[in-house]
């Protein structure tokens, strides 16, 4: 009788989405380990590694990526005052910029500890000076500090909580299971200032799922006389905020390679193997139909059409002046 209400109840926790323990044939059970781990790459990396190499690198510099939202992380307990998002954005887009490319794209200039570097510049100005008698330095041992033509800006400015939430749970004769899923979501902004003029030369946003997943059984119930029942099973899996926010600053940094290459801020060195690139791109941003196609197919709209209309549903999804239209008549 213990081993069949066993039974039961294993099946009550497959029957209530224990069958998604397992992804791609791997298992979601946290694997660990006393040792430390290179983390696995994510497909946003992977991205930025594929793009095609540019013509000439571009320098850029970053003095900071902030946490705009000013959330706390949530607690049970109350409010706590530990940060929704990770602090460390700016070195999460250092990353992200060294690996576009395999480090092709962008020369990146060291801005955020800059007193830093400052002072030990100095310290080799002193040292020199004293024990070489240098009255100024060689250049050949302390060169100019490298310059930037781009600084990029943005930061985390939303984290959303609970923006999807559900569940399913079932029982029978004491025996059940359920399973429960809820979503945030974090977005960045970055955008490309230029330092020679301060235009803001374009503005990218990216935004990541953050999934968390429990799954439980449990079973109460007699299965003899007087001998009673009891048992739960459960199993909570939460993707790491870090890692969502790495991957939505991987994606920004890839739209910006691929948005500045549209708006011929700086250019492929094979123009011809990015156009792929491109085209997915555009698809992504604008959404998969084909803007080209749709405007072509508004301007040659039926004559009963009203002329007002197939003006405005063609702005609408051309998102700029069509030319004249059919007929002759210009916009209005």
């Amino acid at each position: 009788m213990y081993f069949k209400a066993l039974l039961a109840c294993t099946a009550a926790c497959a029957l209530s989405g224990c069958a998604t323990v397992t992804n791609a044939g791997r298992t979601l059970f946290p694997e660990t380990t006393s040792k430390a781990y290179i983390p696995d790459k994510t497909q946003t990396q992977t991205l930025l590694e594929a793009l095609p190499a540019p013509d000439r690198p571009v320098a850029v510099a970053v003095y900071g990526f902030s946490d705009q939202t000013g959330q706390f992380k949530p607690s049970e307990q109350g409010q706590t005052l530990s940060r929704a998002v990770s602090q460390g954005g700016a070195s999460i887009l250092v990353k992200a910029l060294q690996d576009a490319g395999n480090r092709q794209w962008f020369t990146i200039v060291e801005r955020e500890s800059l007193k830093n570097l400052l002072n030990e510049r100095q310290i080799i100005r002193e040292m020199r000076e004293r024990y070489l008698g240098e009255q100024g330095v060689n250049p050949k041992a302390l060169p100019a500090l490298l310059f930037a033509g781009v600084l990029l800006e943005g930061g985390v400015v939303g984290y959303d909580t609970n923006t999807v939430t559900g569940g399913v749970g079932a029982a029978f004769l004491g025996i059940g299971g359920h399973t429960e899923y809820r979503q945030d979501t974090v977005t960045v902004y970055l955008r490309a200032v230029s330092v020679r003029t301060g235009e803001v030369l374009t503005t990218v946003t990216a935004s990541k799922t953050i999934a968390s997943q429990g799954i439980g059984a449990n079973a109460f119930r007699y299965v003899a006389f007087k001998d009673l029942l009891q048992a739960d099973a459960g199993y909570t899996t939460n993707e790491p905020d870090q890692v969502a926010l790495e991957q939505a600053i991987e994606k920004a940094v890839w739209e910006l390679v691929l948005d500045g290459a549209e708006l011929r801020l700086w250019n492929f060195a094979n123009p011809a193997a990015a156009q792929p690139l491109l085209l997915q791109y555009r698809r992504e941003r604008d959404g998969e139909l084909d803007r080209t196609q749709v405007a072509e197919a508004l301007r040659n709209a039926p004559a009963t059409a009203p002329l007002k209309i197939k003006r405005t549903a063609a702005a609408d999804v051309d998102g700029k002046a069509l030319g004249p239209l059919k007929g002759g008549r210009e916009r209005d």
